[in-house]
């Protein structure tokens, strides 16, 4: 099974190209799409989702076209917007039954199950006589998650999903979503390197509607080790280093700036050559589109 999308692009009417000419071929498993706020990631996956139209180009689950097919392919979506709305005096158990029942669970006893299990898995069973309108942030990210997996669903969506999870409930989703990825397409939208680092093999990058990278995060960590250096400075030395050299990151430590540079050369100064990682990567290629340091 796998999700081929080719030449996808979309402007919206205020002239805002959210998407250039996108082309991705995503395999079963867990992929993590890279990019900064703005960078196109939601438009993707709402077009994705049969939720917007696109102006051009075509997405294919296996043999099924994504955009000609919309109730057949929402039939095998499961999708965790970043915002989504719930009916706040209804009990997280009611709700998600009668989510289960709108994606073809029929049989009572089938749903009843299904309902137990996703609550427990996302640590929501002892809260499930709730109103979904006393949910904290967490428990309400929790309980999308649960409805995105009702159905057995074969694509799954999910944008920016551990906003407002502690380290605990982070753990425990990282954990579901790797063995979801075993069975089914995980789409795992995110500006969270950490996210697509532990859980994906493989990613993209895209930055202002346009795709920068594909492939496996190993792959894109092993084309720029060697290049990356390191050095710390006072933070008023920063604007005369950016005018010299390709500062792709930097962070406060102590009052000082840790400051990493990409250079195909080696570098004297005080710089220390670093060990790449994926945080690495991905503010390489979205350097040559944005600056990096004011996003």
């Amino acid at each position: 099974m796998q999700l081929i999308i080719k030449n996808l692009s979309k402007t919206y009417p205020n002239g805002v190209k959210a998407l250039n000419d996108i082309s991705l071929t995503i395999p079963q498993g867990m992929f993590g799409l890279l990019g900064p706020n703005g960078a196109g990631k939601s438009t993707l996956m709402r077009t994705i989702a049969t939720l917007q139209d696109a102006d051009s180009g075509s997405i294919m689950l296996d043999d099924l076209d994504v955009l000609a097919n919309k109730q057949a392919i929402r039939e095998r979506l499961g999708y965790l917007p970043q915002d989504f709305g719930l009916y706040p005096r209804i009990s997280a158990e009611v709700m998600l039954n009668h989510i289960a029942q709108m994606k073809g669970v029929n049989d009572k006893s089938d749903r009843k199950y299904l309902v137990e299990s996703l609550l427990t898995k996302v640590n929501l069973y002892k809260d499930r006589k709730k109103a979904l309108g006393t949910f904290s942030g967490g428990m309400r990210q929790r309980f999308g998650i649960a409805q995105a997996l009702a159905g057995n669903p074969s694509l799954i969506i999910v944008d920016e999903p551990t906003a407002g999870l502690d380290p605990s409930e982070r753990n425990r989703f990282y954990n579901l979503l790797s063995e979801l990825g075993e069975n089914t397409i995980v789409i795992l939208s995110t500006h969270i390197v950490e996210d697509v680092s532990t859980l994906c093999s493989r990613m993209a990058i895209i930055c202002e509607g346009e795709l920068l990278m594909e492939g496996k995060p190993r792959e894109g960590i092993e084309a720029i080790q060697g290049r990356i250096y390191q050095k710390t400075i006072r933070k008023d030395e920063l604007e005369q280093y950016r005018h010299e050299y390709q500062v792709i990151s930097t962070k406060l430590i102590e009052g000082n700036l840790s400051m990493r540079v990409e250079s195909p050369e080696m570098l004297d100064g005080g710089f220390v050559l670093a060990n790449a990682d994926l945080e690495d990567v991905y503010f390489s290629h979205i350097s040559r589109k944005v600056d990096p340091i004011t996003i």
